[in-house]
């Protein structure tokens, strides 16, 4: 089983993701600017909520206000993607789902991501298509419980049990590889987001990869056996 985060290890948005938040904050809480240097990189989109109400409100959002955030968020995400021009799927991508594919992987996503905004970003690039399922931040704000939730998912559609050792959660930040490990996975880091490769390989990571461009071939050579 492969999991794959969103930004940063398959897609770039330039920066919509942020645009479309600072959107929902300025609508719903009438917060212009909340998003300002705000750290998103590796986040769950609850933990985004829980940051910027502290900073700004000092207090976190009531069920009722983040609720409504993230449906602004989510409308305004559709235009903010739709129009990005520094939008791109990342090296690699394609031909890394492509062997994962011949191999019979069961591939899924672990994206900090609520499920509908995972997929706007993921469609753009005509990527959406190739996961039939996932843990996303709409189902858990702390990482490693939306990865366990992702391998649960993953199992039922393969109608088998994984021994956590064949499971490879795939990202580009420490928290992806401290999330692989909480649930006893192998993480696999990419060096396409904004940590380094030896910051990446300090965090503990299983393999660290520069791009996603060198997946099939450690996949034929190191990678495990489904």
């Amino acid at each position: 089983m492969v999991l794959f985060d969103v930004d940063g290890t398959l897609v770039l948005t330039g920066g919509a993701g942020l645009r479309a938040l600072g959107r929902a904050f300025a609508a719903v809480l009438g917060l212009p600017d909340a998003c300002a240097g705000l750290a998103a990189h590796g986040k769950t989109d609850p933990m985004l909520l829980e940051e910027v109400c502290g900073r700004h409100l000092g207090r976190s959002p009531t069920a009722a206000e983040a609720e409504a955030l993230v449906a602004t968020y989510v409308a305004h995400l559709e235009d903010e993607v739709a129009r990005a021009e520094r939008y791109r799927v990342l090296p690699g991508v394609e031909g890394a789902l492509g062997a994962l594919s011949a191999r019979g992987a069961t591939v899924g996503l672990a994206t900090g991501n609520v499920e509908a905004g995972a997929r706007i970003k993921l469609e753009r690039g005509g990527l959406w298509r190739r996961f039939g399922f996932g843990g996303y931040g709409s189902d858990e704000a702390d990482r490693g419980a939306l990865v366990a939730r992702a391998i649960e998912r993953g199992e039922a559609r393969a109608g088998r049990r994984f021994d956590r050792a064949a499971v490879l959660v795939i990202g580009d930040t420490v928290r992806d590889v401290a999330a692989a490990h909480a649930c006893g996975a192998r993480a696999v880091a990419v060096a396409t987001g904004p940590d380094p490769v030896p910051t990446l390989r300090a965090a503990g990571a299983d393999v660290v990869l520069e791009t996603l461009e060198a997946l099939p071939a450690w996949l034929g050579g190191a990678g495990p056996r489904s």
